[in-house]
């Protein structure tokens, strides 16, 4: 059986995730604009199978019911996109960095690939790898 999978994370600013995520990750939103120019709900497609949305913060809790979110000085994971190569690494976590995002790990090689890792401006942390044997190098492509 193949599955969905949507990671669901809070918003405090639906426009500025809107271009930050296109703007830096390069991915593509899912969904017709709404009048603030911002798909409802705001998604955006990593792969065939699966999506990242954003839900205003106060909707957030909604869906939590009595358990809190972490305020966005703490990360309750981390999440990961695999590049094609060090030199995209470098450009996507600098364009974090420009789009208003954190840096905690400046691009550097490790024994198992090149990595860095940086906030979105909620401060939701993501690493972004390359790996010399993974599926992105045989023709499998990056969101």
């Amino acid at each position: 059986m193949t599955r969905a999978f949507t990671i669901a994370l809070p918003t405090n600013d639906r426009q500025r995730t809107f271009t930050f995520y296109q703007e830096t990750l390069g991915l593509q939103p899912i969904g017709e604009p709404t009048e603030d120019g911002v798909p409802e709900p705001l998604q955006f497609r990593i792969d065939e199978k699966s999506t990242v949305m954003f839900i205003p913060t106060g909707g957030f809790g909604w869906v939590l019911g009595d358990r809190q979110a972490a305020p966005n000085t703490v990360s309750e994971c981390i999440l990961s996109l695999t590049v094609e190569s060090p030199t995209e690494v470098d450009d996507i976590i600098n364009r974090m960095r420009a789009g208003g995002g954190e840096v905690f790990a400046e691009p550097t090689q490790q024994d198992w690939g090149f990595t860095g890792v940086a906030t979105d401006p909620d401060g939701h942390a993501w690493q972004i790898i390359a790996v010399p044997d993974h599926p992105t190098k045989s023709g499998v492509q990056a969101p």
